[in-house]
């Protein structure tokens, strides 16, 4: 499975951006697909997920600003971030998975090369 992100750059804090993923490969019945992000130094941070029952999971850093509006037929994800904060800077990274949802990046089969976002003050 190949996923391409798109949609990063270089924004203010308080904006909206959008992010894009288009999968290869995607079922909506047996993958898990998600995005993460990731700063120098820490741990991947898993910020929102899609499991293969439609759910999906925030993480509380981001409940109430970013969510993932419906997959589309051509197995693109969004997200749709807003009131972007200094904070979110990192690079973004769209992931996906048959079956389980590891929490961190590592444990995923696929994931695309990321997408850097900077919010600045």
């Amino acid at each position: 499975v190949q996923l391409v992100e798109s949609g990063g750059g270089s924004v203010q804090s308080g904006v909206s951006l959008r992010l894009s993923c288009v999968a290869s490969a995607y079922s909506n019945t047996s993958d898990c697909i998600g995005w993460f992000i990731q700063t120098p130094g820490k741990e991947s941070e898993r910020v929102a997920t899609v499991y293969p029952d439609d759910e999906t999971i925030y993480a509380e850093s981001v409940k109430g600003r970013f969510t993932i509006p419906s997959i589309k037929a051509n197995h693109t994800l969004f997200l749709q971030m807003n009131n972007l904060k200094v904070d979110d800077t990192a690079m973004f990274y769209c992931a996906s998975q048959r079956g389980n949802c590891p929490l961190r990046l590592s444990g995923w089969d696929y994931w695309g090369k990321g997408i850097l976002v900077i919010v600045s003050s």
